[in-house]
Order: C-alpha cells, then sequence, then structure tokens
C-alpha cells in the first residue's frame, strides 16, 4: 500500500469577483497530509498526483468545502445567554460550551431580549475560488501515518 503523500501549498483564496480575501503568500503555506481532516476535500483532490511547481485554479463547490449552509445551525437564544457581555453587537463571535463539543457562533441579529446565532462555518454555503501553487511534495513517514497529519512541511 502506498503511503499519503505530505503537500506544501500556497493559496490565494478569491471570491466570485476574482478579489482576493485571503492568502498564505507573504506567510506560512499550507502543509497537509492526503486523507487528513485539516484541509477541505476540494483542494486535497486539487492537488493529488500533482508535482512541485504545478499551479492551478480551482472552483471547489460547498460540498466539498465547508457544506451547505444549515438552517437548524440558526438559533434564537436569550440575551441572558450572555450574562456579563456589555455592548453585544452583531458580528461578535462566542465559543459555546453546550453539548459534546464546542461550538464557535456569531451573533447575526438582536431583538430585544432574543439573540440570533449562527454555528455554520462562516463559508458554508459558498462557492470557493482558489489559486493554488504547490511547493513540495513528500511521502508521510511511520510518525505522520501514526499521527494522522504531516509533523513538519514538506521539502
Amino acid at each position: 500500500m502506498q503511503r499519503p503523500a505530505v503537500y506544501t501549498v500556497h493559496y490565494r483564496l478569491k471570491n466570485q469577483t476574482g478579489e482576493v480575501v485571503d492568502t498564505s503568500e507573504g506567510g506560512e503555506p499550507l502543509h497537509f497530509m492526503l486523507g487528513s481532516d485539516t484541509v477541505i476535500r476540494g483542494i486535497q483532490e486539487a492537488v493529488s498526483g500533482r508535482a512541485p511547481g504545478d499551479c492551478l485554479e480551482v472552483t471547489i463547490p460547498p460540498a466539498m468545502a465547508y457544506g451547505e449552509h444549515d438552517p437548524e445551525l440558526v438559533r434564537r437564544v436569550p440575551r441572558s445567554a450572555f450574562e456579563g457581555v456589555e455592548n453585544l453587537q452583531v458580528g461578535m463571535t462566542f465559543q459555546t460550551n453546550t453539548g459534546d463539543d464546542a461550538q464557535v457562533v456569531k451573533v447575526t441579529g438582536i431583538d430585544g431580549n432574543l439573540v440570533r446565532v449562527d454555528a455554520n462555518h462562516p463559508l458554508a454555503g459558498l462557492t470557493l475560488y482558489f489559486d493554488l501553487d504547490i511547493i513540495a511534495v513528500r511521502q508521510a513517514s511511520d510518525d505522520e501515518l501514526a499521527a494522522g497529519s504531516p509533523l513538519t512541511p514538506a521539502s
């Protein structure tokens, strides 16, 4: 069985009009192992089998990125749930500790004593447009296979 590859990739994320909204240029590139859950499936599929020096333009639908926007993750909660928060405002984010998993929620509306929060990923429901530059590719080590992620950048 062949070992999964570890990729080092610079990226530029663009919106629908082509404006760059996030980039790794000038900073750390992405380091990931194919098959891990640290990078969206659309990027993994785009680079699979590619070599250093390859440059790709990739359009990734929501199903291969952060999923569709789930209306069930938008809730109204009592303002009292934000006890101790002065000047609660739309756009603020909070980490919740209810249920089995911690969630990050964003305040999307305030109506009197009710606060609307959205636990969807900020990019859920969006088609993503990436420019990807593959810097390096190598096979995963035994330690990385055990960890499920790269321990060092590809070189």
